[in-house]
């Protein structure tokens, strides 16, 4: 399904620059009543995005897309009532723009402040998720930055509804609508053309699976704020205590399996395994886990299958799991080393010692002690609507909320100095 309709992808961004520069001189609250009404246009033109939601629904069904899948794609009024109260959440928070992060003054008089500024245009890439493109925008705008966004064919029709929606708000307000760029094209030439544009967009975000991501890091020359795929962890350790173990499991799988902080592989010590294998199987059974376990595991839980080297390293995104027995805590460590995605990673024991060696030696955005990973997600932790997980470490690490949309300047006051 390619749409037809005329793109010119340097425009939008050309405009989206425009924008830019206008939002720079509103007020913190002249962007929060600006999200305020956004919220309240969203609710009420409801009917138009779930209209449009049908078509890449009946879509998603002639192309026979999974489950999970179709669950990420489909909308409801409730689920859009939730974008809309994202966007009052964002607007409650504070403005991260405009902060003098430190202040000094050199022996020659000369004041020097470090400010809190927008990154200036963002260019969001993203795939099944429509709430995304209410999200980004909400966060994009509270701090002060133009976007540009380009979601994924699967929902296209989705999301021009929900940005078509979003403008005819914003022309009501003091946010220029033009601050919202949407690139209504299925064809991957306007993708392309985004990775190129480093004189119009300041930063590419990627949202979605690894061969996305991949592609954007490898073939951008725009600089890219690197989100990451999940191939989350929970290592239980031989101290773990049995009941707090099991339901961090569970929850890490199972609550929403196709997320990128799901647990996609249990960890588990041999003598835990050995010693509580009767909950365990009866847990896993209970909530309908497949285990893809090694040669150890496979004698132990009854109707698993051998994994495969492929499966240590996928993102299963169901409620699959693959299963790997280890003689100590180094072995765990080294096996989250080899596989891990630097995303959620977690360590069930009662043995703080244990815990803290994990701490200090696994290298991934977000580690948990005797807790689910599915805490990493910006309004869980309390950052309102997130904009992406960064695994990277350069600038922004973990979720991405409103201060990892911001850069800064040095802003220098004098009175004649020269040098």
């Amino acid at each position: 399904m390619t749409l037809t309709k005329n793109v010119n992808v340097e425009a939008q961004a050309i405009e989206a620059k425009k924008a830019s520069k206008k939002l720079l001189i509103l007020s913190e609250e002249e962007k929060n009543q600006a999200l305020l009404h956004l919220a309240d246009v969203l609710e009420r033109e409801y009917e138009t995005i779930l209209s449009a939601n049908e078509k890449d629904l009946d879509n998603g069904r002639e192309k026979g897309f999974t489950e999970a899948f179709m669950d990420r794609l489909s909308l409801s009024q409730e689920r859009i009532a939730d974008f809309a109260q994202g966007l009052r959440d964002v607007a409650q928070l504070e403005d991260p723009t405009g902060k003098v992060l430190t202040d000094w003054t050199l022996d020659n008089g000369l004041q020097v402040e470090k400010v809190t500024v927008p990154l200036g245009v963002i260019g969001m890439i993203y795939e099944a998720r429509p709430n995304v493109t209410v999200d980004a925008t909400g966060l994009a705008l509270k701090s002060g930055n133009a976007i540009v966004l380009k979601g994924g064919s699967s929902a296209i029709n989705s999301n021009e509804a929900i940005v078509e929606v979003m403008h005819r708000g914003l022309a009501e307000t003091k946010i220029p609508k033009e601050a919202v760029q949407f690139i209504a094209s299925t064809d991957r030439e306007a993708t392309n053309e985004l990775f190129t544009m480093k004189e119009h967009i300041d930063v590419l975000i990627p949202r979605g699976g690894g061969k996305l991501i991949q592609a954007v890091v490898e073939n951008a020359t725009v600089p890219v704020l690197e989100t990451g795929v999940g191939n989350c962890h929970i290592y239980v350790d031989k101290n773990a205590e049995v009941e707090k173990a099991i339901n961090i499991l569970v929850n890490a799988k199972t609550d929403r399996p196709a997320v990128c902080n799901a647990a996609e592989t249990l960890v588990v010590h041999k003598e835990w395994l050995a010693d509580h294998k009767d909950a365990l199987i009866a847990a896993l059974k209970e909530n309908n886990i497949a285990v893809h376990g090694d040669e150890y595991v496979l004698d132990i839980i009854p109707g698993s299958v051998l994994a495969g080297e492929e499966d240590w390293a996928n993102e299963y995104l169901s409620t699959d799991i693959a299963v790997k027995a280890v003689d100590d805590l180094t072995e765990a460590i080294a096996h989250i080393e080899t596989f891990g995605t630097k995303h959620s990673e977690a360590i069930v024991t009662e043995d703080s010692e244990a815990a803290e060696k994990f701490f200090a030696l696994v290298d991934a955005a977000a580690l948990y002690h005797n807790a689910s990973t599915r805490f990493t997600d910006g309004g869980a932790l309390g950052f309102g609507a997130e904009i992406g997980i960064s695994t990277q470490k350069l600038h922004a690490r973990g979720p991405m909320g409103l201060p990892a949309l911001t850069t800064v300047k040095f802003l220098m006051k004098g009175t004649g100095q020269i040098r």
